[in-house]
């Protein structure tokens, strides 16, 4: 039986709103950020989910709550929490000023002073990028491709083997893990160059086939777009 998955975004928290880096470190949703997701859990509480699952970090999981309590049309139970559907680990940057961070970061990778990333990544590509970030951290720890990429691989089986026997599924993940996954599963990109950075609350869908391979179909769609 093939799955669909919904991979929604958590919405805006405290360290989005305050510009520091927040990968595997937490903070609250903000006012805005609960608002924002009330409009997606309003888009999506028709649709019929045969479970739902989170990243096991807090505002993940206070937003898949929000969807939950939404939906009139499923009957979810206990919510399963999935640390491998975690943000990227930025290491000891983690809640760092984030343009102190970038600038660091390029000019590892050898961009100069540079506080934005995008343009960094434009120059460099998201591998380098990835690899300059675990050398511009000074304990190194932060993940680097092959790092993230063995545990994209291990979410997706991890999820595959939990949702065989159903239709539908809603993941609540993190904007640069669901980037990532769309960089490497989505037809739309040659699994090479950096693309948009999801919003927000916005939603991703996939596929997992029955042999477990994985594809995304529909990418960063906002609630008025479902």
């Amino acid at each position: 039986m093939a799955t669909e998955v919904y991979l929604v975004r958590h919405g805006e928290t405290m360290f989005n709103q305050l510009n520091k880096v927040q990968g595997w470190c937490d903070s609250p949703l903000t006012v805005k950020g609960i608002d924002d997701l009330k409009r997606t859990a309003r888009a999506l509480s028709q649709v019929h989910f045969d479970n739902m699952y989170s990243s096991d970090l807090k505002r993940a999981i206070d937003t898949v709550h929000l969807m939950k309590n939404a939906n009139t049309v499923s009957e979810i139970g206990k919510i399963k929490k999935l640390p491998e559907f975690r943000e990227v680990f930025f290491g000891s940057f983690e809640g760092d000023d984030i343009d102190q961070t970038w600038a660091q970061i390029g000019q590892t990778a050898g961009v100069g002073h540079e506080t934005n990333v995008q343009k960094i990544i434009n120059q460099v590509g998201i591998g380098n990028f990835r690899e300059a970030t675990k050398k511009a951290d000074p304990r190194h720890l932060a993940e680097n491709s092959a790092e993230l990429n063995e545990r994209m691989v291990r979410a997706i089986s991890n999820l595959h083997q939990l949702t065989k026997n159903e239709k539908r599924v809603l993941v609540v993940s993190h904007g640069d893990f669901i980037k990532t996954l769309a960089i490497k599963y989505w037809d739309q990109n040659d699994g090479i160059h950096d693309i948009q950075f999801p919003n927000n609350g916005s939603v991703t869908r996939g596929i997992i086939h029955d042999d477990g391979t994985f594809e995304i179909v529909d990418y960063n769609k906002d609630a008025e777009d479902l």
